[in-house]
């Protein structure tokens, strides 16, 4: 971690426009083949690969009040028109959930006079024709120039794990399985920028995992040490 000395105020301008593509791979494998028997799944597809966007959308990643680099903070509501360009009728209230997994966090990464990087991790599900469409999570980064406020860099996706996605087919059952590709993005990622204040993509991770399981606050130790 570098040094953090002081907070600072994000701002987007809302003067803008934000051209955003949007890609939703096929999916390639379900335990229980749900991505060929269930029509829904084996024609999934993007609902608009490119969309026009006024910048104030990118507002729902910005904290309230002035923050330090490693601060976390809620995104609101707003990221629904983003979602739905991938999949129309998107939900932030998980059908099912034990009571840990709900929420939308973003974290600031790394700030200098003229970017901001800020890490985000949103838990969201698609309501499909029968069923559910659930990615284990949506992660990403949005860049911001600081100086114009513009939107110079963002991206959303799912992690491409060798699980990815849980599926619920009503009156059938639930599935697992792997989406190769399922994410939005616009600009292109700045090259050379030196942070004056910044935390590692793993760092901004593990503080937004933090926010979502309170398991992952514990301090594990191995069998042995706690034997000693």
């Amino acid at each position: 971690m570098t040094n953090q000395p002081s907070k600072i105020f994000l701002k987007i301008n809302e003067d803008s426009e934000v051209s955003v593509n949007g890609f939703i791979a096929p999916i390639e494998y379900t335990q229980y083949n749900f991505h060929v028997k269930w029509d829904e799944l084996a024609n999934m597809q993007v609902s608009e690969p490119e969309k026009q966007y006024n910048s104030s959308v990118f507002n729902t990643f910005l904290p309230t009040e002035s923050v330090s680099v490693g601060d976390c903070w809620e995104v609101n509501e707003g990221v629904l028109e983003l979602l739905s360009q991938l999949q129309p009728n998107p939900n932030l209230k998980m059908h099912i959930n034990n009571g840990d997994s709900l929420g939308l966090w973003a974290c600031l990464r790394a700030y200098s006079d003229d970017y901001a990087d800020i890490m985000f991790r949103i838990h969201a599900e698609f309501e499909l024709r029968g069923g559910w469409f659930t990615p284990s999570q949506f992660t990403g980064n949005l860049i911001i120039n600081r100086a114009s406020e513009n939107v110079v860099y963002f991206k959303m996706f799912v992690p491409n794990n060798i699980l990815n996605v849980d599926i619920n087919w009503d009156d059938t059952g639930t599935d697992i399985g792997f989406c190769p590709q399922m994410e939005l993005c616009a600009g292109s990622l700045p090259n050379d920028i030196e942070y004056d204040a910044s935390i590692t993509q793993e760092e901004a991770q593990h503080a937004l995992i933090l926010r979502f399981y309170n398991s992952e606050k514990i301090n594990w130790v191995s069998l042995e040490e706690a034997l000693e």
